[in-house]
């Protein structure tokens, strides 16, 4: 299961149900993809196909809805 935070400028981020702990999101769109770890603070985890200007963008995405990100995390997983 892979639910959907939110959609913008063409990129899907969600997460996956059967991670890892720690908060975080990933980003899809087309052929790449796209893993950031949301705390301490937003910082890439790995990617594939994206460049640097759309990676760039992709994170001030992130951090813009940071606040809903966690909250949907912590809604699907609990307070774990």
């Amino acid at each position: 299961m892979s639910p959907t935070i939110f959609r913008a400028k063409g990129y899907r981020f969600y997460f996956l149900s059967n991670e890892e702990n720690r908060t975080h999101v990933h980003v899809t769109s087309e052929n790449e993809e796209a893993k950031f770890w949301l705390e301490p603070v937003v910082s890439l985890a790995l990617f594939f196909g994206y460049n640097k200007v759309k990676l760039n963008e992709i994170q001030g995405l992130i951090e813009e809805h940071k606040n809903e990100i966690i909250e949907a995390w912590r809604s699907h997983f609990g307070k774990r």
